[in-house]
């Protein structure tokens, strides 16, 4: 397996390629973003990732990773694309995973490995191979129910389970789920992996790993959901739910999250529908905890809402409100389904206030955003009248924050 080719080169897709290039595999990236293929060729990186941009940099400069617009033929594809949704309803839209197949079905040759990374709804390995076969009658593929079965090519479902700000560490460190469509095609995925990881190559079928990635993340976020809540429900009973959780965690089979501005990232924010959308009537708490966290930056904004009526009660007729942090997590660059984004755009939009938008870790506004005033730190402390935290980056530490402006903090007790 010396010849991987990675389709996508974001948040997972890029990490994944140059661990495989820097432990000695001869690595194609795809992308379909321009810049992206050529910032990774001049051994540079497009995002934020600690300690990411010197391994693609060694990678690139040994020849062992090259980006392109173009896939080749390889002896292993992973596929790292976006899955969102489309509509209303939260339904998966896989034709990314589609587009991908499509892509790359002509250049499948007997032996091949196909991996599905990105997160999807339980049988999309299988809607994958569906688009495969149908571009190439030639080839036999595997069947979910015919998992002893020989076939042509070897496919799986590996999903990453990785922390933005760690994925250099965890990529290689955490045990991972190896979901094959057959019994061979599990092991042949796992060869793949052993590349470079060294925690457990846990081997399942490509329907119960599709599931377990989703189940991590809805775990985690009906976790969520019950600190938001708390947060709620204490801010009416004027209980500091920071002490709160404290005194509640002393238990010893408690383990209370902290709360915030909401949920955001492509994983906790989006996995949880995809178990909803596919069955409605049964997932009950999933779907409670999805509403309850998209609903979080409503009360937020309730929250900064009221106290510029209140300073525009004592006679000041536009306040400057300063909105710390836009990612969806502390110390990252990501802003995907970032509850503070979200929050931000409703602030610009009800334009009751002067926003001031502060984000250390990027260096331009996304569109949605176009309207809004990117300020350093000091220039938002400084000039405004209420200083919302929304986001735990370093930078927001107490003892930077000084200023006389009104304090609302969603994140931490400061």
């Amino acid at each position: 397996m010396k010849n991987i080719c990675v389709f996508g080169l974001g948040y997972i897709g890029l990490p994944t390629a140059a661990m495989f290039a820097h432990h000695g595999a001869n690595v194609i990236g795809v992308d379909v973003n321009q810049h992206a293929v050529d910032t990774i060729n001049q051994g540079k990186i497009h995002i934020v990732e600690p300690g990411l941009e010197a391994i693609v940099k060694q990678a690139v400069d040994k020849g062992n990773l090259k980006a392109s617009l173009t896939p080749v033929h390889s002896d292993a594809y992973l596929i790292a694309v976006p899955t969102p949704f489309k509509g209303q309803d939260h339904e998966p839209d896989l034709s990314y995973i589609q587009a991908v197949s499509k892509a790359l079905a002509p250049l499948l040759q007997k032996g091949d490995v196909v991996i599905l990374e990105s997160t999807s709804p339980v049988g999309a390995t299988e809607k994958m191979v569906e688009w495969l076969a149908e571009e190439r009658a030639d080839l036999s593929f595997p069947k979910y129910h015919e998992p002893d079965n020989e076939a042509d090519i070897f496919v799986a479902y590996c999903p990453e389970r990785v922390l933005p700000g760690k994925v250099v560490e965890e990529l290689i460190s955490n045990d991972r789920i190896i979901g094959g469509m057959t019994k061979e095609s599990t092991r042949k995925a796992q060869e793949v992996y052993r590349i470079f990881v060294e925690g457990d190559l846990l081997a399942t079928n490509s329907r119960t790993a599709e599931m377990a990635k989703l189940t991590e993340n809805a775990s985690r976020d009906v976790s969520i959901a019950f600190a938001n809540e708390l947060s709620i429900i204490s801010d009416k009973l004027d209980i500091n739910v920071w002490e709160l959780i404290e005194l509640a965690n002393h238990h010893p089979r408690v383990n209370i999250l902290q709360p915030g501005a909401g949920v955001g990232g492509h994983c906790i924010a989006v996995d949880p529908w995809f178990i909803v959308n596919q069955n409605p009537d049964e997932a009950k708490i999933i779907r409670a905890a999805r509403e309850i966290n998209d609903n979080k930056p409503n009360w937020v904004i309730s929250k900064i809402n009221a106290e510029i009526d209140t300073l525009k009660s004592e006679n000041m007729a536009r306040p400057k409100v300063a909105l710390l942090g836009l990612a969806f997590k502390p110390n990252i660059d990501d802003l995907r389904e970032s509850p503070a984004v979200s929050i931000a755009k409703n602030m610009l939009e009800l334009n009751s206030a002067e926003v001031l938008l502060v984000e250390p870790n990027i260096k331009q506004l996304p569109e949605k955003l176009a309207t809004g005033n990117l300020v350093s730190l000091e220039s938002a402390l400084e000039q405004a009248d209420i200083l919302v935290v929304l986001v735990a980056h370093d930078e927001f530490e107490k003892n930077q924050l000084s200023s006389n402006a009104r304090l609302i903090n969603v994140v931490s007790d400061i």
